[in-house]
């Protein structure tokens, strides 16, 4: 927190430099004066200790603050908590009325749940602001802190000022006999043999090995970055996908939201055997699957995916029979096995247009459940299809309306148009199944309608104009092209982890003045370790020292 000073060597020090750039030597005392060196950033001067900081100064300053991350972790540990308490509504596959189902289920207090959102805690945009924040924090701490270490580090300078040397952990003062250059020369093949990188001037020598491991926190930064940038970007379009959609055997389906579509070739289950059940089955009257597989079919659309009115072009990239934990896996875009439905359901009919009175026929239309055609000419009558109900029923006003989007209870509202009928035509609804017919009385409603069943009729002459879906099977489509950003920013992570844990960045400063050698050295971790290895390199060039007398004494382990 101090203005631009110049030191006694003549370098002229940035804004907030603690420590003299070239020579070391302290400019301002952050705690008692003489005491050892605060080395962390080797005293260089960071934006967030300017003297006036502006309002972007402040904002960095906050996100600079490590309190400031932990307390955002923390707070981010205590949302994802949160949301562990009763199951998120993505768990579900089909969960038509969340909040009637945590109320139900969990009583008030999962009503109050569901209404805070904590049900979807993890898609929340508190959640995720969170995630931005650390995100933030992550990359000002960084940036605050590793471009003045690189900085103060990539310009060393090797003569050190004096109170520098002897305000460092590791310390040894003592006469030298022989002539200063010669020293340095005898000391410098001992320090490389112990894997130092040497660089020397005149009578002052500076050692350093490992210096790597510096970038350890750093690494670690970049990689919980990428991993935050990956778990964010999942929620963008194409990136990421975890649904269930049901596929009709012998049907062609498009899968939402991508260009691939998936047919359901055949379905096959087979169930154990009495003989083969486990004990604990036998004579319960269960009957377990032994195997279900779709025989899948995998196509991707290269022209008129988007457009309604065009037949999409389609080419088969895969085919795999897909069973549990054997899913079909196609660049990135995985089909699992997750559900089947053996109840039969209609796929489409091919009633003819029946004069009731005459008996004369008009002809064919093919009636598909899920997509029928907007309009069908039949002899001299024209049927416009002005609705369709894929599961019919009235609502409380007697309007007819469809309850669920599945083909259980198929209706369609035909404009007829022709001979002995209004000018605009009357209205005609139609039941596929028999049985839907009398039960919503078909006939009573076209009665009320316009008499059209009095005139003409939709009848489906034998069982080999109706297309049944004999199954149905749920496949779990998954899509999650940001994994792969996940993983690599965990094994940077990882990396970061090594360097910081099983190296450590070691410097020894020595110079000689007056046949006096004053030597200092400094470490990350580990100052027994460097005492022992300085005691190593010290004997051989003639110098009798022990570990405990190198200890600078200022400052305990």
């Amino acid at each position: 927190m101090i203005s631009n000073t110049k030191c006694e060597c003549g370098h002229q020090n940035r804004v907030g430099t603690v420590l003299c750039e070239a020579c070391g030597k302290p400019l301002i005392e952050l705690g008692e004066a003489g005491e050892i060196l605060e080395m962390r950033y080797d005293g260089a001067a960071r934006r967030s200790q300017r003297a006036n900081p502006n309002f972007i100064d402040q904002i960095w300053n906050f996100f600079s603050s490590v309190k400031v991350a932990i307390y955002l972790i923390i707070l981010t540990l205590l949302g994802a908590m949160l949301g562990t308490i009763y199951p998120q509504v993505s768990t579900f596959v089909n969960l038509p009325n969340p909040d009637e189902y945590y109320k139900k289920t969990y009583g008030t207090l999962g009503e109050i749940y569901y209404a805070l959102g904590l049900a979807d805690t993890y898609n929340s945009w508190w959640f995720i602001l969170l995630l931005v924040l650390i995100g933030s924090s992550l990359v000002i701490c960084s940036l605050d802190r590793v471009l003045p270490l690189y900085k103060a580090l990539s310009k060393q300078k090797i003569k050190k000022h004096m109170e520098f040397l002897t305000r460092q952990r590791v310390v040894y003062q003592g006469p030298v006999q022989e002539k200063a250059e010669d020293w340095i020369k005898r000391a410098t093949p001992v320090l490389k043999k112990k894997g130092y990188r040497v660089h020397s001037e005149d009578t002052a020598l500076l050692a350093e090995k490992q210096r790597f491991s510096r970038w350890g926190p750093y690494v670690i930064h970049i990689g919980l970055i990428i991993f935050l940038l990956a778990v964010l970007f999942r929620g963008l379009p194409g990136l990421h996908m975890d649904e269930h959609v049901s596929f009709p055997e012998g049907e062609v389906k498009r899968i939402p939201g991508t260009t691939f579509y998936l047919k359901n070739e055949q379905f096959k289950v087979e169930y154990y055997s009495e003989q083969e059940l486990p004990e604990e089955f036998r004579n319960t009257g269960k009957i377990l699957p032994k195997l279900y597989q779709t025989k899948a079919v995998l196509y991707e659309c290269t022209a008129n995916c988007d457009d309604p009115s065009k037949t999409p072009a389609l080419k088969e990239v895969a085919r795999h029979d897909i069973e549990v934990n054997k899913p079909l896996d196609y660049k990135g875009l995985i089909a699992y096995q997750y559900d089947f439905d053996l109840t039969p359901k209609l796929r489409s009919v091919e009633p003819v247009l029946v004069n009731k009175v005459t008996g004369e026929e008009y002809g064919k239309l093919k009636l598909d459940m899920m997509n029928p055609e907007r309009s069908y000419s039949l002899g001299p009558y024209t049927l416009e299809l002005k609705n369709k109900y894929m599961d019919f029923m009235l609502n409380e006003d007697g309007e007819p309306t469809s309850k669920s989007p599945n083909p259980n209870a198929p209706a369609f509202l035909f404009l007829v148009k022709g001979p002995s009928l209004p000018e605009g035509g009357a209205q005609f609804i139609y039941f596929p199944k028999q049985i839907d017919k009398e039960r919503f009385q078909q006939d009573l409603i076209n009665e009320k309608l316009g008499g059209v069943e009095k005139k003409l009729d939709l009848d489906v002459k034998t069982m080999d104009d109706v297309d049944i879906i004999k199954s149905t099977s749920y496949l779990n489509i998954r899509i999650d092209r940001a994994m792969p950003f996940v993983w690599t920013g965990l094994a940077i992570v990882m990396l970061g982890l090594v360097l910081g844990f099983y190296w450590t960045h070691r410097r020894i400063w020595l110079r000689i003045d007056d046949g006096q050698l004053t030597l200092g050295g400094h470490t990350t971790k580990n100052f027994f370790g460097l005492r022992r290895e300085v005691v190593s390199i010290l004997k051989p060039l003639g110098v009798d020292v022990d570990e405990k007398s190198l200890d600078n004494g200022r400052n305990q382990e």
